[in-house]
This record gives structure tokens, sequence and C-alpha cells, in this order.
């Protein structure tokens, strides 16, 4: 498991005073503005955070050394991380990039699926997408009654299919 786990991307910059506007990668935008220590560089470079709001659904942030419009400018495109130490999930929760990756088997019979390739957040729950050897896409939904154990350490999601789920014409 990676420890540094990208949370946004710096989009624009905000105003003259060297803020910066970030499209976040977390499942609410108040979530980033917790943080006073970001990094830069795939977690090889903090930086401190002085000031962190949400405005219009982005996050806007002041990085400490950056101090002019200029300085913001330099920074547009780059990846920000987070420290996984830094934040405790609830039980139950994981970090998509835990997931991502995952071998998907059946909890009853141990057949493999194949490995989550994506995560779609659409509402009331996740949708974890499945791409098989042959190239086809699987999915299901992130519920109770299917997934029953998810396992990052061990790179494995045991479920039990609704019937009907996976059949070949669906």
């Amino acid at each position: 498991m990676k420890q540094f786990l990208e949370i946004a991307k710096i989009v624009s910059t905000q105003g003259i005073r060297g803020e910066v506007r970030c499209q976040y990668y977390c499942d609410e935008p108040e979530i980033l503005c917790e943080f006073e220590t970001l990094y830069l560089n795939k977690g090889k470079e903090p930086v401190e955070i002085t000031r962190a709001y949400v405005h219009k659904n982005i996050v806007v942030l002041k990085i400490e050394g950056i101090d002019s419009i200029e300085d913001a400018q330099k920074y547009i495109g780059k990846m920000l991380y987070i420290d996984r130490d830094d934040m405790e999930l609830p039980e139950g929760v994981y970090f998509i990039q835990d997931i991502i990756g995952l071998t998907v088997k059946n909890a009853d019979t141990g057949e493999v699926y194949g490995k989550i390739s994506d995560v779609y957040q659409n509402g009331a729950t996740d949708v974890y997408s499945i791409k098989k050897e042959n190239g086809k896409e699987l999915m299901f939904p992130r519920i109770d009654d299917i997934v029953k154990k998810i396992d990052t350490e061990a790179g494995e999601m045991l479920i039990i299919p609704l019937e009907g789920l996976f059949d070949e014409d669906n």
C-alpha cells in the first residue's frame, strides 16, 4: 500500500495573493481543508497549509511561501498528496487507491472473477468494476449482500454475487 495518496490536483490560481484552486479527490471537500501539511512530488516535498476553504465546489488553499499569483501559477497541474498516517478511517472504510487492484473472489467457491479496475462513486453506494482476463467488464455495487470481506493486506475482496449479476447475457 502506498504511504502517500493523491488527494487533490491544483487546477488554477485564486486571486493575487498566491492561493490555489484544487480539484479534490476525497468524499467531501471539507476533508481536504482539515490538513495542515500536504505533500508534492509523490510525498517527497511537504508543504504547510496556512488557510483552506471550500468555494463553489472547489477547495482553495494558501500554501506557505507562495505569496503571489506568479508563484502560484508554477504549481498548476501538480498533484497534492496526504500521508495515510495523517488520516484515520472509520472501520469498514477504505482509500479507493487501496481497493483498486484487489483480486475479487467468490467467498463460497473461491472462483476468481478478476481485479478491481475502477471505483465509481455514483451516489448511494460505490460501484466496483472488475476487468476480467478476457477484457470483459463486470460491475457490482458495494453492498453488504454482495461484499462479504475486504482484506487490503491480503489483496483480495470476497463476494457472493446476487443471482444473475454476472450472467453472460447481462
